[in-house]
């Protein structure tokens, strides 16, 4: 990993990452220590946000469905969850990307 002082990276931006060996994690810091982290991606963008953003939403839903089960609630299943999102996806207007 490499560290890039948050100073540097604002008034060299592109220079100071390209000291950067490519596909390394670089870790922006400041005086006050760790500011952001820039993760090399790769691959279909897009599909891995939207992966990851499903992943993000089921683990959210399964914490809330934790706490309702623990107040004696019953939790739904994977396909009722696949249907809830397929039905807010199909209700709201397409954005296009490009």
């Amino acid at each position: 990993m490499r560290y890039v002082s948050l100073r540097e990276f604002r008034m060299r931006g592109a220079k100071a990452l390209a000291e950067v060996p490519t596909g390394e994690t670089t870790l922006l810091v400041d005086r006050n220590g760790a500011a952001y982290f820039l993760v090399p991606a790769f691959g279909d963008l897009i599909k891995e946000d939207c992966e990851l953003r499903l992943a993000m939403a089921r683990a959210s839903l399964r914490e809330s469905w934790r706490l309702a089960e623990a107040s004696g609630a019953n939790l739904i299943t994977d396909q009722e969850i696949d249907a809830e999102i397929a039905a807010v996806r199909a209700a709201r207007p397409l954005v296009n990307a490009g």
